[in-house]
């Protein structure tokens, strides 16, 4: 079976510069794709490429198979998307704008299903520009799942969202996974990514710079252990016979594999001094993979 989304040696230019620079990638039917990436990375570039709105100076695009420019109406009504760019036209409410909307497809979702799938029923009769970020927000991504698409495509859809109403965007993402829709995320909050995607690319200057699971990109293994106050790593690491640092945050980073024995050994240590763990992991975080990745990426071009 063909992939939902999938862009092979992508190549959008403005005049001299390069957005988008020979990027590959998929989204499968059921799967999330974290797109990450800082300001200026082409994230955006590569959302409107794949919606139709831009056309590429090289490689191809395809959404359900089809070529979004010139299919550009069937893509549509297969497709949710919530940009960053856009809104609703200012006097009217999520009531009016998902009814008015609804017209437009066959078999549209009920809009009162949606207004109260995403809490939206105190503010479904509030003109659009007296609505909070957050619930605008949360009205596109109504819009978006109105014509119950086989993929969505959502650009920072947690921009101006309270606690709350994350929670209410992240259980829609995960049914919609799981009622097979294949789910393109772009985002820069990388706690986000960690529990909604499946996979992740790491986009930088117009080109992929990394790309995998959560576990492709932890990089290799380590012990990280945050305790309450500073201690020489030279004393732990003799005792383990590995690699153990001190970081710039003041967390001990052991080069190793986390085993039964070596945690018994680090926690003996660690006792002994009379220190206590304030936390402990097995894996870089996320944040901290981005963040080398970037500036490995920044190293490597001018």
């Amino acid at each position: 079976m063909s992939h939902a989304l999938e862009v092979t040696g992508l190549e959008v230019a403005f005049g001299p510069v390069r957005a988008l620079d020979g990027v590959s990638l998929h989204v499968d039917y059921g799967e999330v794709l974290g797109l990450l990436g800082p300001n200026g990375a082409g994230k955006t570039t590569l959302v409107e490429t794949l919606l139709g709105f831009r056309s590429p100076t090289g490689g191809t695009v395809r959404v359900h198979g089809l070529d979004p420019v010139r299919d550009h109406a069937g893509v549509v009504a297969r497709t949710g998307a919530l940009l960053q760019r856009g809104g609703v036209w200012a006097p009217m409410s999520p009531n009016d704008v998902l009814r008015l909307t609804a017209a437009y497809y066959d078999a549209p979702r009920d809009p009162d299903e949606l207004i109260d799938l995403l809490d939206l029923r105190r503010c479904r009769r509030t003109p659009w520009r007296r609505l909070s970020g957050g619930e605008q927000q949360r009205t596109l991504l109504a819009l978006a799942l109105l014509g119950r698409p086989k993929a969505l495509v959502l650009d920072e859809p947690t921009t101006a969202v309270d606690p709350e109403g994350r929670q209410v965007i992240r259980d829609i993402v995960a049914a919609e996974r799981e009622r097979g829709c294949a789910i393109l995320l772009t985002t820069h909050e990388l706690a986000e990514a960690e529990r909604l995607a499946d996979r992740l690319v790491v986009l930088h200057r117009g080109r992929v710079v990394a790309e995998g699971t959560l576990d492709d990109l932890a990089g290799e293994p380590e012990i990280v252990v945050e305790v309450d106050g500073p201690l020489d790593p030279a004393p732990l690491a003799a005792r383990l016979a590995v690699a153990v640092r001190v970081d710039p945050e003041g967390r001990l980073r052991i080069a190793a594999p986390s085993t039964p024995e070596r945690m018994g050994q680090v926690s003996e240590y660690l006792a002994d001094l009379g220190r206590t763990v304030l936390s402990l992991r097995t894996r870089a975080t996320l944040e901290e993979r981005y963040l080398a990745l970037i500036a490995e990426s920044r190293a490597g071009r001018p």
